[in-house]
């Protein structure tokens, strides 16, 4: 029986569209709670007007903000643990070389 390769393709922006949600759904309940809450509070229509469209430059600027810290926390978190994996292994073959040579070859 032929082989045939197994091609698939997966979809690799789901931090993207996970952010873009959050985003949209953030950004826009924020707006229209704050324009219902002076609709009744303030008889001009400009004063909402204006209040939900800086409101909305606000949240954007905040939203990528905190996307942009997030991303650089996780970054730095992950190469703290690499560095700290790379002394892990270090040590365990500086004190136990046996079981390291021993561990290996099982692999192969």
């Amino acid at each position: 029986m032929p082989h045939t390769p197994h091609v698939e393709r997966h979809f690799t922006g789901g931090e993207t569209v996970r952010d873009v949600v959050i985003g949209m759904s953030d950004g826009l309940n924020v707006p229209f709670a704050l324009a219902a809450g002076l609709s009744g509070a303030v008889a001009s229509a400009h004063v909402v007007v204006v209040a939900g469209l800086a409101e909305i430059a606000a949240g954007s600027i905040a939203m990528g903000l905190g996307a942009f810290l997030a991303a650089k926390s996780d970054a730095e978190h992950y190469e703290q643990e690499l560095v700290r994996g790379k002394r892990r292994l270090e040590r365990f073959r500086k004190r136990r070389p046996w079981r390291f040579l021993r561990s290996s070859r099982r692999m192969v």
